[in-house]
């Protein structure tokens, strides 16, 4: 398998704040259950609006986010998170967001949020 083709490793993810509390073992686990992508500039990866499916970390390279009602919000470098709050609070996409320079990203399906990532959303008791 190419490195291209390959899910996050490990040690990228634990580079991500809010992955970075996990367990190894459970941090490998995940990564092997997220999926790679290679993102041009100027391309979306998601839409304001859309059902969303996906969880996503950026690995590298900077990414804006937008609201209709509200024009440009922030800028994701790596290290930041995004997709969580449709998949928490299963709601559409709140922000639209697009590559401003060549992306890469690491992505999990809903099964995989809800197992791994979910859990580091809930305020414990």
């Amino acid at each position: 398998m190419s490195p291209r083709a390959a899910g996050a490793t490990q040690h990228e993810l634990s580079r991500i704040g809010l992955l970075a509390t996990l367990p190894g073992e459970t941090l490998a686990r995940l990564a092997q259950n997220m999926t790679r992508e290679e993102i041009p500039a100027g391309a979306g990866v998601v839409s304001e609006g859309e059902d969303g499916d996906r969880f996503y970390v950026v690995l590298s390279g900077m990414l804006s986010v937008s609201q209709k009602s509200r024009g440009a919000q922030s800028v994701l470098r790596p290290g930041d998170y995004f997709g969580e709050v449709a998949l928490a609070m299963n709601v559409p996409r709140t922000a639209s967001v697009r590559a401003l320079t060549p992306v890469t990203l690491a992505s999990c399906d809903r099964g995989t949020f809800d197992e791994f990532v979910r859990p580091l959303f809930v305020d414990d008791p």
